[in-house]
């Protein structure tokens, strides 16, 4: 093992590279993509370059960590946005909506009917019928106050 890890061409390289592109299909986080990139520079590099393995190896590494850190912090600088922000969060989709109690509050609990479903509320007695405006959320349950 250590022979052919001592003896890599330009184009072993170059099917490492591949390799770890497919690789990060499965890990998620934008780790593998980097040292992929790598790889792959090294392999055109050895084409016009050769170098001694351990020169390989070392610049594999630190061109793959640079790579990741550079893009961390360009990710961390540039947040992705998005025109729908709570798209995956249901329940914060509905504040500040106007909906009407189905059941009571009592004991700080009641329920609403959103489209076809009833969803559980949190807030003051209430009676069923009243309408309340969401105001936050709480996991599944929703915040409420009453409208007026």
């Amino acid at each position: 093992m250590s022979e052919f890890l001592t003896s890599l061409t330009w184009w072993q390289w170059l099917v490492f590279a591949v390799a770890l592109g497919a690789l990060e299909t499965l890990i998620p986080g934008a780790v593998m993509v980097w040292f992929a990139a790598a790889a792959a520079i090294i392999g055109l590099l050895m084409v016009v370059l050769p170098l001694p393995w351990q020169w390989q190896w070392v610049l594999w590494a630190v061109l793959g960590l640079a790579a990741m850190i550079v893009y961390r912090r360009y990710k961390d600088t540039r947040p992705d946005y998005t025109e729908q922000p709570v798209l995956n969060q249901r329940g914060l989709q509905y504040v500040g909506q106007v909906f009407e109690l189905v059941e009571p509050i009592e004991n700080g609990v009641g329920k609403v009917r959103i489209g076809d479903g009833v969803w559980k509320v949190s807030g003051p007695a209430l009676a069923a019928g009243t309408t309340v405006r969401v105001t936050g959320v709480d996991g599944a349950v929703l915040t409420v106050q009453q409208t007026g």
